[in-house]
């Protein structure tokens, strides 16, 4: 997978605050205004090939429910994060959607304010280590 791609979707994950949430197309749709490429489904691998280095947990499908292959994990720490998962696993959108085009635009206000104001596409000085 495209390097510049997967940093991109990190990054974006990484705006993502605790007890809220984002969909594997709202990240998707923000990485497309950046690269110009992309789509949900290239998203969820590249969060799986990153294997851990953000908290994927808080990217959820279009209805609110969590990756398959890890549901348990995910809603329990959701859950620990204090955000509102309804009955059946769904999490409640309405509730605890994350605006990104907010949270990326207040990263590129904040990356322009530490920096000689160039025309990077990443967001890593909003981001911080995921080392």
């Amino acid at each position: 997978m495209d390097p510049e791609y997967v940093e991109t979707v990190l990054d974006v994950v990484d705006l993502v605050p605790a007890g809220s949430v984002t969909t594997y197309g709202d990240v998707a749709l923000v990485v497309g205004r950046l690269l110009g490429r992309g789509g949900p489904r290239v998203v969820g691998t590249a969060l799986r090939d990153a294997g851990g280095a953000v908290a994927w947990w808080r990217v959820v499908r279009a209805d609110g429910t969590p990756p398959q292959h890890k549901v348990a994990e995910a809603l329990a720490l959701l859950r620990a994060e204090g955000c509102p998962v309804r009955r059946g696993g769904r999490v409640d959108l309405g509730r605890a959607r994350a605006d990104l085009k907010v949270l990326v635009a207040g990263a590129e206000t904040a990356r322009e304010g530490a920096s000689d104001g160039g025309p990077e596409k990443d967001l890593d000085a909003a981001s911080g280590d995921r080392e």
